[in-house]
């Protein structure tokens, strides 16, 4: 048996970046002295997320107060995260941050240990306006790294069964999901843990986990941040679908110890495999635009080329 340990945060990150480095230092420190060999961090935590999402009945001086308050743009070989890297050490770590490539923007994760970078993404899927802050990214891709064949995705991705089912086609035995994953903005409730937010954000870690059979690692912000209130629920779910470390809805490390062979071995093994058993030739209308399944005049993709 080889356990491997996983932390998991849910922190406040702002703006300023002295706050964000002590945080970070802070949070590795535990993840060391309980053993861990990665740490995952939540979206955004070089710099902080957005104050508000837009969309909808923004109004134009709203979006442009927004526009002037974004994240600090960094490059993926900026001096930034050299600084994590140089405190990694050994331990591998799954962080988000604004990315710059020129002058465009993503909102983006990273991979890295002592050794440098292991793997970057860029947000994909873009809620409520995020789109007018940053540029989409375009493929999910799997990776290799000290600890286990790694993906990443990034908040409003979990709610898209097809991002983390892509991964797991890649081989991804971990799925960290970073996120900045907020309250409902109407039909508010006292009590975090009755929020509708709050309970989607742990439907889609459960179903995501046992539907791919994965080790799914969720990370969040904490606190507040602008307009936004932060529903903590960092969290590891076994490939079964089972919570084994949760911070609830307070701020913390949640910590678990998995033989991530051992418990994919189960969750595979027995007769249902999840990925084995897809009828992929079956599946044409998944990848259709919306909208365009059932109309007359809906391209036949499969005689195109498009689809198998």
């Amino acid at each position: 048996m080889s356990e491997l340990t996983i932390s998991v945060a849910a922190a406040e990150f702002g703006r300023d970046m002295d706050a964000c480095y002590r945080t970070i230092g802070a949070l590795m420190e535990q993840a060391r002295a309980r053993g861990s060999g990665l740490l995952v961090l939540p979206e955004a935590c070089l710099g902080g997320y957005l104050p508000s999402l837009g969309g909808g009945a923004e109004t134009e001086e709203a979006k442009q107060r927004r526009l002037r308050s974004l994240p600090p743009a960094l490059e993926l070989d900026g001096p930034e995260l050299r600084r994590v890297i140089a405190m990694a050490g050994d331990l591998v770590v799954t962080l988000g941050f604004c990315e710059a490539d020129g002058e465009t923007r993503y909102n983006a994760a990273v991979t890295l240990s002592g050794d440098g970078i292991l793997g970057s993404y860029r947000k994909v899927h873009q809620p409520l306006g995020e789109n007018l802050c940053y540029a989409a990214g375009s493929e999910y891709r799997a990776f290799d790294t000290p600890v286990g064949r790694l993906g990443m995705q990034i908040c409003y991705d979990k709610a898209f069964p097809e991002a983390a089912r892509s991964l797991a086609l890649d081989g991804a035995e971990i799925i960290t999901s970073l996120s900045a994953w907020p309250t409902a903005r109407t039909a508010t409730v006292e009590r975090m843990e009755e929020d509708r937010w709050k309970q989607r954000f742990d439907i889609y870690d459960r179903a995501r986990a046992v539907e791919n059979q994965v080790v799914w690692v969720a990370s969040n912000q904490a606190g507040t941040f602008g307009s936004l209130r932060f529903v903590c629920s960092a969290k590891v779910v076994g490939p079964g679908g089972e919570v084994l470390a949760d911070t609830g809805v307070e701020p913390g490390l949640a910590t678990a110890a998995v033989d991530v062979a051992a418990a994919l071995e189960q969750a595979r093994g027995g007769g249902m495999y999840n990925l084995r058993d897809r009828r992929p030739e079956l599946y044409h209308r998944v990848v259709q635009r919306h909208g365009v399944v059932g109309r007359p005049d809906a391209p036949d993709l499969v005689s195109a080329g498009v689809l198998p």
